[in-house]
């Protein structure tokens, strides 16, 4: 699904217009498809009776088209009029499809209004569209306070669908009129727009769909387009295929540098969501103390154990992450390593290359290096976690990395990286986001509610999710286990941080089904359900 801003969406819409494809097509395809869009969901459910708040601009033709294809396939249909409309030929449609129009010119106490609400069963909001300026004007405000009061007194049996966005939202910015109605269903047309994924528009949207306008793609405004909110489409497309044929060697090697005493259960959830994403081979880099307690737990990794200082990785285990790495397709750095000296000096060895790849090790015991060696060059890395903080103190830490890396911030390591306040990164996380992808040159998963993914060459995706099932701590370490493991697996770095990403968000709220609440999903139960994600994107 494509992701647009009002000024886009009016250009697409002007150049589809000088292209042949007329607004008046376009509001025709988007009316129909939305009545085929509540026929499909809701003719089982509900008894069909519909009715429209009908505003006098493009969303109230949307509207109106609408109503006379729903009364065509048999719904009781209304229409009621906020303003006079210029045009009254998609009335008279209505009129002749078997549905009725009334006016609020004709019902100054609202008594029609609040009938047709109390009978009806769907409810159309199709008042005002993505051009809304706010505040609204007494009149609309007055109207839509009425409605949304009405409609809340009847939730239990009432669905209200809005039409393009619900009306009174600003589709750019997020913003909401407090007269707005909250919609069980947006029906967007052509393209989702960008405020309905920032707060707090995105309380009142419900649940999206897209529905096509007519043919855009030839269209040079609509090629240009560059973000897109991610779906299981897409993850399906980038997932690599599992032949019958496969052996371990197949799925690449995931190669973990991890954990520290104090936070050993990263090292197991980044661990076990790298191998739950489909890799062959996790191999766990982690300080001597954390290999007894956690081996045990985790019988399908193999490990190399590196020299430590009090439980932190030592500055010298770079030369044996280094010797170990002739097999990783992958590499995840960071997850639980703390923020100790030494292992701010372990980061900064291990990206300077120093180490001979040449010969092997057993923990951090080597055998006898040879005359000639080479260094040996990481593989294409994930950073996590303490690993961005660390980062963030080496000088011009961006091209230290490996071409095209991909980065993990929460707010709070994007605000460590950039040396920007949270609260102005937040005004725009996809601009934000963006930047900073472009800036360092690194794929760059901004997380939090719709975690946004950014890609240095300008592709963008938004995920679709926002829940508290995934605010918990070590829900990003089983984020960056998945992502370094369709890493290992061959996908390119930007589809395989947004099919991550996406998996990783979906699996919360499975979990959040599975236990029946937000407040009880850990991290962990999180983990246990990327199988059914994936699952459902496989069969």
């Amino acid at each position: 699904m494509k992701l647009v801003t009002v000024a886009e969406m009016k250009q697409i819409e002007r150049e589809a217009d000088s292209s042949g494809l007329t607004y008046e097509k376009m509001m025709l395809n988007a009316g129909t498809g939305l009545a085929d869009i509540v026929h499909l969901e809701y003719s089982e459910q509900v008894e069909k009776k519909v009715v429209a708040l009908v505003g006098p601009g493009n969303n109230g033709g949307d509207a109106l088209v609408a109503l006379a294809r729903l009364a065509e396939l048999g719904w009781e249909a209304h229409g009621y009029l906020v303003r006079s409309r210029e045009d009254d030929r998609l009335t008279a449609k209505v009129i002749a499809a078997g549905g009725k129009i009334h006016s609020l010119a004709d019902d100054q106490n609202f008594s029609k209004l609040k009938s047709l609400i109390r009978d009806c069963s769907i409810f159309l909001d199709g008042v005002l569209g993505t051009g809304v300026q706010l505040p609204l004007k007494q009149e609309i405000a007055e109207v839509m306070s009425l409605t949304r009061d009405e409609c809340e007194k009847q939730k239990r049996t009432l669905r209200v669908v809005a039409v393009d966005c619900p009306s009174g939202v600003d589709c750019d910015r997020g913003e909401a009129a407090p007269e707005c109605i909250r919609a069980n269903l947006t029906v967007t047309m052509a393209a989702v727009k960008q405020g309905m994924f920032r707060f707090p528009a995105a309380d009142l949207i419900g649940d999206i769909r897209v529905v096509s306008i007519g043919e855009l793609s030839r269209l040079k405004s609509w090629k240009s387009l560059t973000r897109f909110v991610a779906d299981g489409d897409y993850v399906r497309s980038v997932l690599p295929s599992r032949p019958n044929t496969a052996h371990k060697g197949t799925f690449g090697t995931a190669f973990i540098v991890a954990g520290c005493v104090n936070y050993t259960g990263a090292v197991l959830l980044s661990g076990k969501a790298a191998y739950r994403s489909g890799t062959g081979l996790v191999t766990m880099a982690v300080p001597v103390p954390l290999h007894a307690p956690l081996a045990g737990q985790f019988p399908e990794a193999t490990w190399v154990l590196l020299p430590d200082e009090l439980g932190v990785i030592a500055d010298t285990a770079a030369e044996i992450v280094l010797e170990n790495l002739s097999r990783a397709t992958a590499c995840l750095i960071g997850p639980g390593l703390g923020l100790e000296k030494t292992t701010q000096d372990f980061i900064e060895r291990l990206l300077e290359g120093v180490g001979q790849a040449s010969y092997k090790s057993i923990g951090f015991v080597t055998q006898e290096k040879p005359e000639t060696a080479q260094s040996q060059n990481l593989p294409p890395c994930v950073v996590d976690a303490d690993g961005l903080k660390l980062l963030s103190r080496l000088k011009n830490w961006p091209k230290r990395l490996p071409a095209n890396s991909i980065l993990t911030p929460h707010p709070g390591e994007m605000s460590v990286l950039t040396g920007l306040p949270k609260e102005e990164l937040l005004a725009d996380r996809i601009a934000t986001a963006e930047h900073y992808a472009a800036k360092w040159g690194h794929v760059v998963i901004f997380k939090g509610a719709f975690t946004v993914v950014a890609s240095p060459d300008g592709e963008t995706a938004l995920i679709p999710v926002a829940s508290p099932s995934l605010a918990r701590a070590g829900t990003g370490d089983v984020l960056a286990g998945l992502v370094v493991g369709l890493r290992a697996q061959g996908v390119e770095a930007f589809p395989a941080a947004v099919a991550g990403a996406w998996i990783h968000a979906r699996a919360g709220l499975q979990a959040e089904k599975k236990l029946g609440t937000s407040a009880s999903v850990l991290a962990g139960d999180i983990l246990e359900s990327i199988p059914v994600i994936l699952a459902g994107l496989l069969t």
